[in-house]
């Protein structure tokens, strides 16, 4: 064991790989069945030769820079296992901020935009029995991905899924989440090879400031209808607070309350590194009367939150 894995790390390092030690333990844990402990417990243990022949595989996949997620076939998020293959984006840590303000919030109806591998519909939908869910995705491969997750992990009753951006009807959501594309095309080519030669490209790239998804999805929930609030509305904390300008519309998505008692139905945004205030001024010339920011454990203004009233 300890040969094949000094030897993987070797190569994994050679080929620039971010953290070449790790990722050659993950995947001798998952040729050999052992767990990582084990492997550092028993470091002389024998290779066995079909997990040995397993391991070379995995590592040459690898070294090619195919995600470990990728290779493995599954990617954990909170407290579940997704399965997760090209056909979606692997789940970040910083995307379980969406979850958290749900479980903040508690809504009685919850729409997860761009859902994916089905990560923060199903999260939600595991953590908040008594939460609707609904999840939408434009790519029918990545629904594929994430109603089979749902039926994996018994919640196929939890969660209704539609292809598009908004499902048909009003839907009277309290809460709408969204991880939408917002890598920027000048942004592109500096990106790791893990992500510009496998992840999905039309997961990520979003116009030419990284915005384009956002935009349409704001003006989707919001059409325009004249009135809009005052840029100083916005906030950086993660108390909600500002003015309170509102604003009238023939069709919004959501309920005059939420579960918490508060009024008005809130919009949260996941968001690439110095995106918030431009996402926050969109918010508020949309007609969002309150908007906030939350930061991730790197202190990025990840998640853009607004509040219509």
């Amino acid at each position: 064991m300890r040969q094949a894995l000094i030897a993987a790390t070797d190569a994994l390092r050679a080929a620039k790989v971010e953290d070449p030690r790790l990722d050659a333990e993950l995947l001798l844990a998952e040729a050999t069945g052992w767990d990582r402990a084990r492997l550092a417990a028993e470091p002389e243990a024998e290779l066995p030769p079909a997990a040995g022949r397993r391991f070379g595989e995995m590592v040459r996949r690898r070294l090619r820079r195919e995600p470990v997620a990728y290779i493995v076939g599954r990617r954990g998020f909170r407290h579940l296992e997704l399965a997760v293959d090209p056909r979606v984006l692997i789940p970040r840590p910083e995307t379980e901020l969406l979850v958290e303000l749900a479980l903040e919030r508690r809504p009685g109806r919850l729409l997860d935009v761009g859902t994916g591998s089905g990560a923060i519909a199903l999260a939600v939908a595991s953590e908040l029995p008594g939460c609707e869910v609904v999840a939408t995705d434009a790519s029918p491969a990545a629904l594929e991905v994430a109603q089979a997750n749902a039926e994996r992990l018994g919640l196929a009753d939890r969660v209704v899924f539609h292809e598009g951006t908004l499902p048909p009807g009003d839907a009277g959501f309290d809460l709408v989440l969204a991880n939408l594309p917002y890598v920027s095309e000048a942004e592109w080519p500096s990106l790791a090879p893990e992500v510009t030669q496998w992840e999905p490209r039309e997961a990520l790239l979003a116009g030419p400031d990284g915005l384009d998804a956002i935009r349409a999805t704001v003006s989707a929930l919001l059409p325009p209808s004249g009135r809009t609030c005052s840029r100083s509305a916005r906030t950086s904390t993660t108390a909600i607070g500002g003015s309170s300008c509102g604003r009238s519309s023939s069709r919004t998505p959501g309920r005059t309350t939420t579960a918490t008692g508060e009024g008005g139905w809130g919009l949260a945004l996941e968001v690439g590194a110095g995106q918030a205030d431009a996402v926050s001024g969109l918010m508020l010339d949309a007609g969002f009367a309150r908007v906030e920011s939350r930061r991730d454990l790197a202190g990025i203004e990840r998640v853009v939150v607004g509040w219509l009233a």
